[in-house]
């Protein structure tokens, strides 16, 4: 009779064979992100290349933004349910092939707001991808090598924000603002394939089905109604009625949100796990840090055309720094989560990010050096890097496996709506000093050509605006230290998971 493996050994070769699949799986999910960050990071710098194009307006030029944005936030959720319900794979792959057929199709486009409705299209592509990346990590990885799955994950975004920005200059600036998004369609393919190679099939849950459309379109509405404000603040004024309307909507609808989703039976926000503290300082510790830390490359790119009128190739360069730093610290997770805990980590990122942005308000002037400028970058992203997977890895870390689509959605929509309301907030703050005839000159990069008197006002927007994202970062790091808790968390409450009550280990 044949010896049997012992069940260590035995159980050792499972653990083996999986952390190769979740190596495999991780590759996907790396490409599939750089795919992704290339195409916002590298329009960050090229906007005033198409802005010029098609001598946009303020308002197209930031609604080329903010439409992927908005969307991209929306359909977040959706698309986290719908994988819980039908199966990630699926999901995963019609993102991709989504993300790329609408990058072909933006190069075409005849006119900005044809960007703006095409941005849309792959905005959706975009949530179907990112509502399941970590969600696939934590299906694949063992705990114990979740952290540093995590943390190589989050830097696979560092590498294309390092990349992004100077290649995309570069493709703008010798080859035409099309090519800003057709590379991203070799590299689309290329994971699509790999994708459907790599990933295996398996089974849709036989939870919870059903989506909650009030939910969704109270979403949309409420943060419809907030970027539409901001949008216009610049403009109008911050106590224009249109203004004032747009987010007084937004202040009107959240509560009815939380009652609309309170009586729901297939939440997009289950707002019963808020009832741990823990939980909703984690994520309100993710909005607060993305809102003070997103805008930054766009701003600096932005003031390096603006106000140095540096074409977008050197603008590109000059935001290496932030990509680089975060990409170091991202790829230094693992580790940091071993020596320090997710959670102290966190913190400490959202500390060093928040030092970053004070550097960058207190020297940014007209005639500023490159190197403080610098140093506040690294600051900002090497805080990011630390504060990204560390967080991730906290919140998803010991879910039970049909609740980490949607609760991963909840955490990524809550980034996503941070990073809306961040360049909303700085692209209205920033040129609010100027006339409104200039203010779609400093989106065109052309602000110190056609009128270098103004450039000082421009900088004293740009005071104005890091200094706001400085204190929401400070809120941030409140609220981090506010989720640190030494004694073990209480579970969520079970109806929450459905009947499964799950406990988070301490740091």
């Amino acid at each position: 009779m044949p010896e049997r493996t012992p069940a260590p050994e035995q159980d050792e070769l499972d653990e083996r064979a999986r952390l190769r699949y979740a190596w495999r799986v991780l590759s996907v999910v790396s490409l599939a992100s750089i795919v992704t960050a290339l195409g916002s990071s590298s329009l960050n710098v090229a906007l005033p290349e198409v802005v010029r194009h098609f001598r946009s307006g303020a308002a197209a030029a930031s609604w080329i933004l903010l439409s992927f944005m908005l969307a991209n936030t929306v359909l977040m959720v959706v698309f986290g349910r719908l994988a819980d319900m039908f199966g990630r794979r699926s999901m995963y792959l019609w993102g991709l092939a989504t993300y790329t057929g609408a990058s072909l199709l933006l190069g075409f486009s005849p006119s900005d707001w044809y960007v703006v409705g095409l941005r849309v299209v792959q905005a959706a592509g975009g949530a179907m991808l990112l509502t399941n990346s970590a969600a696939l990590l934590t299906d694949a990885f063992p705990r114990r090598h979740l952290g540093r799955g995590m943390g190589i994950y989050i830097a696979s975004f560092s590498v294309a924000q390092l990349a992004g920005p100077t290649l995309g200059g570069f493709l703008t600036h010798r080859f035409g603002w099309e090519w800003v998004f057709w590379y991203n369609v070799p590299l689309g393919v290329l994971c699509l394939i790999w994708g459907a190679v790599t990933l295996r099939r398996a089974g849709a849950s036989t939870g919870e089905r059903g989506i909650d459309l009030p939910g969704n379109l109270l979403v949309l509405v409420s943060l419809g109604g907030l970027l539409f404000g901001l949008s216009q603040a610049a403009d109008r004024g911050w106590t224009d009625p249109v203004v004032l309307g747009g987010i007084g909507l937004f202040v009107v609808l959240v509560p009815v949100f939380v009652v609309v989703e309170r009586r729901s039976r297939h939440p997009v926000v289950d707002v019963r796990l808020f009832a741990d503290r823990v939980f909703a300082l984690d994520l309100t510790a993710s909005f607060l840090s993305t809102v003070g830390r997103m805008a930054v490359v766009l701003l600096i790119a932005l003031f390096y055309q603006a106000v140095h009128g540096e074409d977008p190739v050197s603008a590109g360069l000059k935001v290496l720094p932030l990509s680089v730093a975060m990409m170091v610290a991202s790829m230094c997770a693992g580790p940091l989560h071993l020596w320090l805990g997710a959670r102290v980590t966190a913190l400490l990122g959202n500390v060093v990010g928040t030092a970053g942005l004070v550097v960058l308000m207190s020297y940014i002037s007209v005639d500023v050096g490159y190197a403080p400028i610098c140093v506040g970058m690294v600051l900002v992203g090497a805080g990011a890097g630390m504060f990204m997977p560390a967080t991730a890895t906290s919140l998803l870390d010991e879910l039970p496996a049909h609740r980490v689509g949607i609760v991963n959605a909840m955490r990524l929509m809550v980034q996503n709506t941070g990073v809306v309301v961040s360049t909303a907030l700085a692209l209205s703050l920033v040129t609010g000093p100027l006339p409104a005839s200039l203010r779609p000159e400093v989106f065109a990069g052309t602000l110190s050509r056609v009128s270098p008197g103004d450039v000082a006002h421009l900088v004293t927007g740009y005071r104005l605006t890091l200094g706001v994202l400085a204190a929401v970062s400070v809120l941030a790091v409140f609220a981090s230290l506010g989720a640190r808790r030494r004694t073990p968390r209480r579970p969520v409450p079970a109806e929450a998971y459905d009947g499964r009550a799950v406990e988070e280990r301490t740091p």
